[in-house]
């Protein structure tokens, strides 16, 4: 296969704007040895938690672990359900399933793939314990309505914000505003590391002592362990990547927004779900993501024209293989098996040229012709 003209994602250009920078901080590490946690990690989660506008983050090693320790922090584990979105990546649900407990789903609202409140309330059983809401594309998920339901139940609300830094709900940022929330710095998210590594939020001390604990062989103190834990923390190398790339986040995240408007003016009128805005909310588009029930012929014509996409995630936890003996079958949650089948995402990350969005949009105005 050729390689595409215009591809989904390069991150060469973010790499290039903050190499220089990383440079002598990575010496700095290397010199003094710091490579599991150390000053650059503990720098990078003082600002982290200054930039969301909550009094814990807790750095970890990657976005995975980050969603099990958020949960294992808020005690969250064998016996209980917990609630959360078909349409996410696997590690939402696998991550619940890893605490011992058992992911449960409700249905989405198809034009965002985002939990829908009502569907939420209806799928809460005597074992729910927690609700995960997942951000996804990085349009933030109905919160509000949400807090509302687990606030009614005694449940436990979590947001999933690995695709989602940076966002706005009410003004206040993603990630501040539940029980706790998890993030992957995996690097093609809007702040992405130069590999793995991720975060707990929270605003309960409790938890976030917990978390630390737990990310560390659950160590009280040393050679203390009062729980069983995972070697789960952020290196220092991958500290100081984010410290230097959480400067430009707010700007690539304008960028981002700006290439999406210019998408969303030219694919106006078009046979095409397009994304957008939620009423009081900020979208920062991760993903540029359309819906149309010809997703595998507007991919292979775009495709044909060196033009690269992909599919975000084209088959709903609840029918992955590893979850057939929970007795799920197509049709059990319609929203999100339709939105898995139609979406579809363009070329959109900072430093994409404008033109190449004219281009896309071009061709696609072609495919409906």
């Amino acid at each position: 296969m050729s390689t595409p003209r215009i591809r989904w994602i390069d991150l060469a250009p973010q790499t290039q704007a903050v190499r220089a920078e990383v440079a002598p901080l990575w010496d700095d590490v290397i010199a003094k040895g710091a490579f599991s946690g150390g000053e650059q990690t503990a720098a990078f989660e003082r600002e982290w938690a200054e930039y969301l506008g909550v009094p814990h983050a807790i750095g970890c090693s990657d976005g995975t672990s980050a969603i099990v320790l958020a949960l294992r922090g808020l005690g969250v584990g064998p016996g209980h359900e917990v609630l959360t979105a078909p349409t996410s990546f696997f590690a939402t649900a696998e991550a619940i399933a890893l605490t011992g407990a058992r992911p449960t789903f409700a249905d989405v609202l198809y034009e965002t793939g985002n939990l829908d409140p009502e569907a939420v309330a209806r799928a809460i059983g005597p074992r729910t314990r927690a609700i995960v809401a997942v951000h996804l594309t990085g349009r933030p998920a109905p919160i509000d309505e949400l807090a509302v339901i687990a606030s009614r139940h005694g449940l436990l609300l979590l947001e999933d914000a690995a695709q989602a830094h940076g966002a706005l709900l009410g003004g206040k940022r993603i990630g501040s505003l539940a029980d706790a929330a998890s993030f992957s710095f995996y690097p093609t998210k809007n702040l992405g590391a130069f590999g793995e590594g991720g975060a707990v939020t929270t605003r309960h001390d409790d938890a976030a002592a917990r978390v630390r604990e737990l990310r560390e062989h659950g160590q009280g103190a040393r050679h203390r362990h009062d729980h069983i834990g995972y070697n789960a923390r952020l290196d220092g190398l991958q500290a100081a990547v984010l410290r230097t790339k959480l400067k430009r986040l707010d700007a690539w995240n304008d960028e981002r927004r700006a290439l999406a408007a210019r998408y969303l003016a030219a694919l106006a009128g078009l046979p095409l779900g397009l994304p957008g805005d939620p009423p009081g909310a900020t979208h920062v588009y991760h993903l540029f993501t359309v819906r149309t029930e010809r997703r595998a012929a507007l991919a292979e014509f775009l495709r044909d024209r060196g033009i690269e996409t992909s599919s975000h995630y084209p088959t709903p936890i609840h029918l992955q293989p590893v979850f057939a003996s929970y007795g799920h079958r197509v049709g059990d949650f319609p929203q999100a098996e339709r939105y898995a089948n139609d979406q579809l995402s363009l070329p959109l990350y900072p430093g994409l040229a404008p033109e190449a969005v004219d281009e896309v949009a071009a061709a696609i105005q072609q495919f409906f012709g």
